[in-house]
């Protein structure tokens, strides 16, 4: 990856992001639903007693497709998101390095991981809010307010215009600067240790091993701030007037520290494989594109 340009990054990326979707989604909509659930009452048991019992009641309740809700929003805007995280990491490189580095520090990728959400926090939060209000329309028997991604995104825009569209907007960027720095900065520190600082090629199982590690610590760091996004973004109109600071006082009030690791279990089980995917994509994608450019050269 060090010598990829931001061009490179960002088509690399696009085509990891399609990777993770395809094999993370169904554990994404067991996270957001066990995040959501309400607070059983005094003498309820709750919707869901955890990870597989929620896996378990979507497959029986609304089939293998339940598990795939809200893809299509995810899957239309996954190629932009992906393809500006890294386009924004390769040129936060750029700012946090000196001319002539070969070899930046762990700071350095950190910043320039952190740089890389400002971009993508702008092409994401739609598809989050509406992947979200998706996801959690749950069951036969549920009142179904959305017909699909394109009919949530009108109603939305109806409802509030664009600021109910981007619902959730400062939560995401709290989310995903901390955790974008920590993803790509345990990805490069792995790679470098295995390929000795590049002096030999990555193998498979090193790509995959760095990019599933960058995904576990990635959601280690974004957890929290991801209950107070999905909560914010899945609740009614004037629910939150002070947004995040509202879900956060109200849910230390009602559940406590631990409810914001609510959802923990499906995120880290979904985190390795499509991370792992991810990178392992980008890198295939790399390797495409060499070759394409090689054998053009060879034919001028």
């Amino acid at each position: 990856m060090s010598k990829m340009g931001p061009v490179e990054y960002f088509v690399c990326g696009g085509f990891g992001g399609i990777c993770t979707v395809l094999v993370g989604h169904p554990l994404d909509t067991i996270k957001v639903r066990l995040q959501t659930m309400p607070i059983p009452k005094a003498g309820e048991s709750p919707l869901y007693t955890g990870t597989l019992d929620c896996f378990q009641k979507t497959i029986r309740n609304e089939g293998i497709k339940g598990l795939y809700k809200g893809m299509a929003a995810v899957l239309v805007g996954i190629v932009p998101i992906f393809a500006f995280s890294f386009m924004g990491y390769g040129v936060g490189k750029k700012i946090v390095g000196s001319p002539g580095d070969q070899q930046l520090s762990y700071l350095q990728y950190f910043g320039a991981g952190s740089f890389s959400a400002i971009s993508t926090t702008v092409v994401m939060v739609p598809g989050e809010r509406i992947k979200c209000l998706l996801q959690i329309q749950q069951g036969a028997n549920a009142v179904k307010l959305y017909d699909g991604p394109v009919d949530c995104a009108k109603k939305l825009y109806k409802q509030g215009g664009i600021a109910s569209i981007y619902k959730g907007f400062g939560a995401t960027l709290l989310r995903d600067v901390p955790s974008s720095g920590t993803y790509f900065l345990t990805y490069e520190a792995i790679k470098d240790y295995i390929t000795n600082y590049g002096a030999e090629p990555a193998s498979l199982i090193g790509i995959i091993f760095a990019g599933g590690a960058a995904g576990i610590t990635n959601w280690l760091i974004g957890m929290p701030p991801d209950v107070l996004k999905s909560r914010l973004q899945t609740a009614p109109e004037g629910t939150y007037p002070n947004g995040v600071r509202d879900v956060f006082k109200q849910l230390m009030k009602n559940e406590g520290p631990l409810a914001l690791y609510k959802g923990i279990t499906p995120v880290l089980l979904r985190a390795f494989p499509a991370n792992a995917a991810c990178f392992l994509g980008m890198e295939l994608c790399k390797l495409f594109l060499d070759f394409i450019f090689h054998n053009i050269k060879k034919t001028e």
